[in-house]
């Protein structure tokens, strides 16, 4: 027995408070064309933010003048950095020989992970609410890496010496979330650190997901928690209200 439609006033009430895609109706077999076209443009952001270059023009200015260093990962292109996972959780060779012990606590790297898209949204107003917060932190300069996994903060983190890296990095898009930053926290950083050794924010994207208030707050959190009892991941739980995710 066929279900019955969802009455008109439901739906309305539901597509107000998701992006979900519910209630889309069909035409005979098939979705109707509308609801086909919203689709196809879904697909096209998603790709397009995958595809996206991270551009670091004024990203310093945009962060309050502080210092900023570029970085790539070992993944010579786009189309290798998607192929070879690898080879974005490693620094390139020369950059990893500019990095030296900077006598900080914490570092920040901005990865262009699976969307660039979501990085140039986003990741300079979140850093500029966190910086709000940590007063009393010493703060490496701002690492901002290329063709970047999360695995990449491991080794600029030890590099630079510091106790903690935070990365914020584009995550994996999807269909209806193109845009979405994820913030992943790791104390004593060095490579081989496992995933759950992390904690992690995610879904930053306001107005549809956390706003830079609420993401910065949980963040912050997490950093003094972690300083407080040397350690992150599946140990430390998240008491701020913040939430975690599978790495992109």
């Amino acid at each position: 027995m066929a279900e019955p439609p969802v009455r008109p006033d439901v739906a309305t009430r539901l597509r107000a408070v998701t992006q979900a895609r519910i209630a889309l109706g069909r035409a005979g077999q098939a979705l109707p064309t509308r609801a086909m076209l919203d689709f196809e443009l879904a697909h096209a952001r998603a790709r397009d933010a995958v595809e996206a270059v991270f551009d670091t023009t004024g990203f310093s200015a945009a962060i309050g003048g502080r210092a900023v260093i570029e970085v790539a990962s070992r993944a010579p292109d786009h189309v290798t950095y998607l192929q070879r996972p690898d080879l974005g959780r490693r620094l390139a060779e020369a950059d990893a020989a500019r990095l030296a012990p900077t006598g900080d606590e914490a570092a920040f790297v901005i990865g262009d992970g699976l969307s660039a898209t979501a990085v140039q949204a986003h990741a300079a107003p979140l850093l500029r609410a966190l910086f709000e917060r940590l007063a009393g932190w010493r703060i490496a300069p701002v690492v901002l890496a290329r063709h970047a996994r999360v695995a990449l903060g491991d080794e600029i983190g030890a590099l630079l010496g510091v106790d903690l890296v935070v990365m914020l990095i584009g995550e994996r898009p999807g269909l209806s979330a193109p845009d979405s930053l994820g913030a992943y926290i790791t104390w004593q950083p060095r490579p081989g650190r496992l995933d759950s050794e992390r904690n992690c924010v995610s879904n930053i994207r306001p107005p549809h997901g956390l706003d830079y208030a609420q993401a910065a707050d949980s963040i912050a959190w997490l950093m003094a928690a972690a300083r407080t009892r040397r350690l992150t991941g599946v140990k430390l739980k998240d008491e701020s209200g913040g939430g975690g995710r599978l790495l992109p």
